[in-house]
């Protein structure tokens, strides 16, 4: 088989693959094929659809048809252009985002909230927006600790990110590129930039599909993690492009958003650096169906909450601070809540090195917010933080200590202070010379979760635990 007829029935068996999967009509698959040619530079000739095999390899056609578009002068001879070449030729075969919604909310009205996301779920994963391939090559294992099994990942898809440079994109202006960052609505569809941009690189996302929600009476879209981290790794994200923030509003919309999908987590990353996630710029929420470490955590403690009268609340055996609200009644709950925060907000306690506020102003303290349904009660956990730094810590008090660095040095955002790490691709190579053990890094990744801790597990702690406990 010569090199022109390889490419064309790459061409036709992701037409085929495309009507297999219902991304297209049975009778969409010429239309299909054709649409593949073009994003190509190609124009024919024409070619067989035949049957798929279960091995069928999605992603090995998709390479066959971008080395095509790039000897045909389609796409820059680079990894990024071969991969924009490829998101064009999958955009250019999905069905409109407007389809999708439609689609999804016939689901929901039709079968309810779970069978729309399982549907959106598989389509994303064979479109390749969620790259299974990519995820499959990530490491994983759990290790036994005094605070449960936790869960480990060494993930070879992203780059470790250094916390200055997340406080820099945080406080960078808005409207400098487009899309303004990599959770703006406006990625819908987008062609992707070269490295050479002026901006910089940006993913392709002609595979992305959004859908429509309202959250907090605003829009929002749902749609899942390119690179996911755990089970149907989703994120809402507000369809305005503004800071992170953890305050009423944003509660409320976790509980809004568990109204809708009530079978999944969510939570949102505190909106302060050193503390808070990967992207302050943009608010938004991260959720999916894991359960994780933290959520098997037994409360320890019960606090008394004499004001809000329903709420059960109590303290998280967990390395972090974290105190468990729950309730039946979404407004209590939110009251509760609010309550908490607005407390911890203003809390000082110079003996454990907790500080809400810089002499000038600039505050110290919020919270990680994770909300879920249970048993048919509103669950919400507040993992307590403080992002204060000092000349022995100059990168967080509460932050990883450089002694750990070599495990983990970002910041510990929502998914890590549930109990599951989120490491470095570097690590692999010590874990193979020997340098380091599976278990040597679970221990170490207990031990981080323990420096990000505002009251310790100790004496000291606990008494500066109880002292914020009473002035609830």
């Amino acid at each position: 088989m010569n090199e022109a007829s390889e490419v064309v029935r790459a061409a036709a068996r992701l037409a085929q693959y495309a009507s297999v999967r219902g991304i297209v009509g049975p009778q969409d698959r010429i239309w299909a094929y054709n649409r593949v040619l073009e994003c190509c530079g190609l124009f024919g000739p024409q070619a067989p659809f035949d049957e798929l095999d279960e091995a069928y390899d999605f992603e090995g056609d998709l390479s066959v048809l971008a080395d095509a578009a790039v000897a045909a002068g389609q796409a820059e001879d680079s990894a990024t252009g071969r991969d924009r070449i490829m998101m064009r030729v999958i955009g250019a075969i999905m069905p409109r985002p407007s389809e999708v919604a439609q689609h999804f909310d016939m689901l929901v009205g039709a079968r309810g909230p779970k069978a729309a996301t399982d549907w959106f779920y598989r389509l994303c994963c064979d479109v390749d927006y969620v790259r299974r391939s990519a995820i499959a090559r990530n490491v994983a294992w759990t290790t036994p600790t005094r605070w449960g099994d936790l869960e480990i990942t060494i993930n070879k898809s992203k780059p470790e990110k250094d916390p200055r440079d997340i406080a820099a994109a945080g406080a960078a202006p808005v409207g400098e590129a487009y899309p303004a960052c990599q959770l703006c609505v406006q990625n819908e569809g987008y062609s992707g930039r070269p490295a050479a941009d002026a901006h910089g690189t940006h993913p392709a996302r002609q595979n992305l599909r959004i859908v429509p929600i309202e959250l907090g009476g605003e829009r929002w879209g749902f749609q899942y993690s390119p690179y996911a981290y755990f089970e149907e790794h989703c994120i809402a994200m507000s369809a305005e492009h503004r800071p992170m923030h953890v305050d009423r509003a944003s509660i409320s919309c976790l509980l809004d958003f568990v109204d809708q999908f009530p079978h999944y987590f969510v939570g949102s990353n505190a909106d302060l650096p050193i503390v808070g996630g990967s992207i302050l710029s943009h608010d938004h929420f991260q959720g999916g169906l894991h359960e994780f470490p933290m959520m098997r955590a037994k409360v320890v403690e019960s606090v008394t909450l004499s004001s809000f009268l329903g709420v059960e609340a109590g303290v998280l055996e967990w390395p972090l601070t974290v105190l468990r609200l729950s309730c039946d009644d979404r407004d209590v709950l939110l009251e509760a809540a609010v309550y908490v925060l607005d407390a911890w907000r203003g809390w000082s306690d110079p003996e454990v090195g907790v500080l809400a506020a810089s002499s000038d102003g600039t505050p110290h303290n919020t919270v990680t917010p994770i909300c879920r349904m249970r048993d048919g009660m509103y669950e919400l956990d507040l993992a307590l933080r403080c992002n204060i730094t000092s000349d022995e810590h100059p990168l967080g008090v509460f932050h990883p200590h450089e002694d750990k660095w070599h495990v983990k040095k970002e910041n510990i955002g929502l998914i890590e202070v549930m109990g599951l790490a989120i490491l470095p691709p570097r690590l692999e190579a010590e874990l193979e010379s020997g340098a380091l053990t599976r278990d040597e890094i679970g221990r170490v990744f207990g031990m981080v979760l323990e420096d990000a801790g505002v009251f310790k597990w100790d004496e000291a702690g606990r008494a500066a635990l109880d002292r914020f406990l009473a002035s609830l």
